[in-house]
């Protein structure tokens, strides 16, 4: 962009963009040696963490090992796991949950007697108070849970804590619209320096300086017509990374929740996994169990399990759901383990301790994204991702329940140490290029945008859901590709907006689901194809990479990778 010295520059030691688990937990365990800036796209609250019913998977009953957790969730990604950094993971969920219960998150417990004991007693005493459930995957009780709301609860504690942190500034309203990057005398990769944000009170465009930015902007489930994700998951990060030149992962493994609401007055309302690990049954509409059928784990099967059984079912049978029973339980018992489901469902006519719950699949998680160590490093120095937007070698092909929050919190520890060994010898860049909008024009037809819009979300269900085949993908990747060239025509001729900007992400996201999609030749976990029914012998990550990734030396190579250069426009 040329520079149009009408625009200030403001500044950002660190700039976090995205508000939710990651980034709020970023922001605080590194305000204590640095001023921090969250940009938020909508209000706070509306990020995929407040919405999270299930929990946080972590090793805490001594039953339960960490070579148990370790176990299932290679079990659940289908080899495609990276051990080393699940390992990583796992052996820090401990750590990461005495941490939120120091910020006062109000975790449900188990009663217990009253005992004097000493500092250490009682630290142990809170961590064996929590009750724990079990979710589809997990051989062992170890998801740590505030009731059905723990994203809610987790959320609300640490936006507190940010809130009153003299060193932290919280902005909402704020759309990031690309990433600023720099090439450095003394580093063979790129440098990030800053981030053009629109400003949505405004309209204008605003250039952001940074010593170091970190995407946490959540996954791309917004590129399916059904999802289980607030309206802010088009993959924004995913799509700003790759533009600068990161690589991408995995971006073919899309999760689909095998239990949302179907109602046609709910919008995106998720019946959390914990109602199977508390014994509700999945039923046809006769009211004949069919998991047995498809896995000896029945109703507790993995998800990507789950999902593909109740697809198959419902075109079998031609239905428009299923459903999800827990009238066995006591009503008391039911209404206090999940009073937010009780309660939604209620408002919709259905009173789960009488009465069965509908439910569809529905796109929920983001197993692929932006390539990163584990402490959140990018291929761009200086550049971090964090929480569904990034790869770490977690989920593999299969994300297990209830690892993504404890991958959040893990991940975000580890970038705050890395970014505060680094901050003190790290320098503003003073020349940035404001942003210039001199050249284009208001937009004078918006129905352009919300009819692509629809046209994207509408492809990828039909030609890149939970079951694929090779022509499907074929005609999906030559419509999007027509698709992103009307969206980009369009961009560079009007002014942005908030929903030009996702519109964009969501059609690069798309395409790059769709490329991975066709390389993988096999069916494992989430992607599933008809053409080829099995797994390969050998499991690989599939990872694309940029024209402008490819002459970087990368922090984070990956071993045994379908590896290949596909011809994006970034």
């Amino acid at each position: 962009m040329a520079q149009n010295s009408q625009n200030i520059t403001k500044k950002a030691e660190i700039l976090i963009i995205g508000s939710g688990a990651a980034g709020l937990t970023l922001a605080l365990r590194s305000a204590d040696f640095a001023q921090v800036t969250v940009l938020s796209k909508g209000i706070l609250s509306e990020g995929a963490t407040f919405y999270a019913q299930g929990g946080i998977a972590a090793v805490l009953d001594e039953a339960d090992s960490i070579e148990s957790h370790v176990e299932d969730t290679l079990t659940a990604g289908v080899d495609l796991c990276h051990r080393n950094i699940v390992e990583y993971m796992v052996s820090r969920s401990a750590e990461a949950v005495s941490w939120l219960i120091e910020q006062g998150v109000p975790f449900t417990t188990k009663p217990q007697k009253s005992e004097k004991k000493s500092d250490r007693d009682i630290e142990a005493a809170e961590l064996s108070s929590l009750h724990l459930t079990q979710e589809g995957g997990h051989s062992h009780r170890r998801i740590i849970h505030a009731t059905d709301a723990t994203g809610k609860a987790v959320f609300e504690t640490l936006q507190k804590r940010a809130v009153t942190h003299p060193n932290i500034t919280l902005l909402e309203g704020c759309t990031a619209v690309d990433l600023v990057t720099q090439s450095s005398e003394n580093a063979s990769q790129p440098v990030c320096v800053g981030v053009y944000v629109l400003n949505q009170e405004t309209s204008q465009v605003e250039t952001i300086s940074a010593k170091f930015v970190v995407l946490a902007t959540g996954g791309a489930s917004k590129a399916y017509l059904y999802t289980t994700n607030p309206d802010g998951a088009s993959g924004d990060g995913i799509a700003m990374a790759w533009r600068a030149g990161c690589r991408v992962a995995n971006m073919e493994f899309n999760q689909f929740h095998p239990t949302c609401l179907y109602h046609p007055h709910a919008k995106s309302f998720l019946i959390t996994e914990a109602l199977r690990g508390e014994g509700a049954k999945l039923e046809l509409p006769d009211g004949t169990r069919f998991m047995p059928s498809f896995d000896s784990r029945e109703d507790l099967a993995p998800r990507d399990i789950v999902a593909r059984a109740i697809d198959y079912e419902m075109k079998r049978l031609g239905c428009d759901c299923v459903f999800l029973n827990i009238t066995h339980q006591p009503p008391e018992f039911t209404i206090e383990h999940f009073p937010t489901i009780y309660k939604r469902c209620l408002e919709f006519g259905i009173d789960i301790t009488k009465e069965r719950i509908p439910v569809v699949p529905a796109a929920h998680y983001t197993c692929g994204g932006v390539i990163v160590s584990a402490q959140g490093e990018t291929d761009i120095s200086n550049l971090y991702a964090i929480g569904e937007t990034s790869f770490t070698g977690l989920h593999g092909a299969n994300r297990m329940a209830s690892n993504s929050l404890l991958e959040c919190f893990v991940v975000a520890f580890g970038a705050a140490s890395s970014i505060g060994e680094k901050i003190s010898k790290t320098e503003f860049v003073e020349a940035i290029a404001d942003w210039d909008e001199s050249r284009v024009t208001d937009s004078d037809d918006e129905v352009l945008v919300s009819h692509n819009w629809d046209e994207i979300r509408r492809l990828m269900w039909d030609f890149v859901g939970i079951v694929r085949n090779s022509k499907r993908l074929e005609m999906a990747d030559r419509r999007i590709k027509l698709l992103r060239e009307e969206v980009r025509d369009y961009y560079i001729k009007h002014k942005v907006t908030n929903d030009n900007l996702e519109l964009r992400n969501l059609a690069l996201v798309s395409e790059l689901i769709i490329s991975c999609a066709l390389q993988r030749e096999e069916s494992r976990g989430l992607h599933f194809t008809l053409d080829f029914p099995e797994a390969a012998p050998t499991a690989k990550d599939t990872i694309l990479s940029s024209k402008k990734s490819l002459n970087m030396v990368c922090n984070n190579p990956l071993p045994g990778v379908m590896h290949s250069h596909r011809n994006i426009e970034t």
